[in-house]
């Protein structure tokens, strides 16, 4: 798969994913056992919930790259 269309799917997986997560984490902020919690959990629930999006998304943005096999159009690594 030539790496602009790879660019593009991955964009759309990625966007569509960071949108629904957001929902989600949104949704889980505003249950009852995070809104009673303290106000340091709290704040701790947001960074981590702020961060943790990137470890999925990892894989998609290495794919998205080509990795270590894809070669440009001279043949060369």
């Amino acid at each position: 798969m030539p790496r602009r269309l790879r660019k593009f799917v991955g964009t759309i997986v990625m966007v569509s994913f960071v949108l629904v997560y957001a929902l989600v984490a949104m949704a889980l902020a505003q249950s009852r056992p995070v809104q009673e919690a303290p106000d340091l959990l709290r704040g701790l629930y947001y960074v981590l919930v702020g961060m943790a999006w990137v470890l999925p998304m990892l894989p998609l943005i290495k794919w998205m790259e080509g990795g270590p096999a894809d070669t440009d159009q001279s043949g060369t690594a």
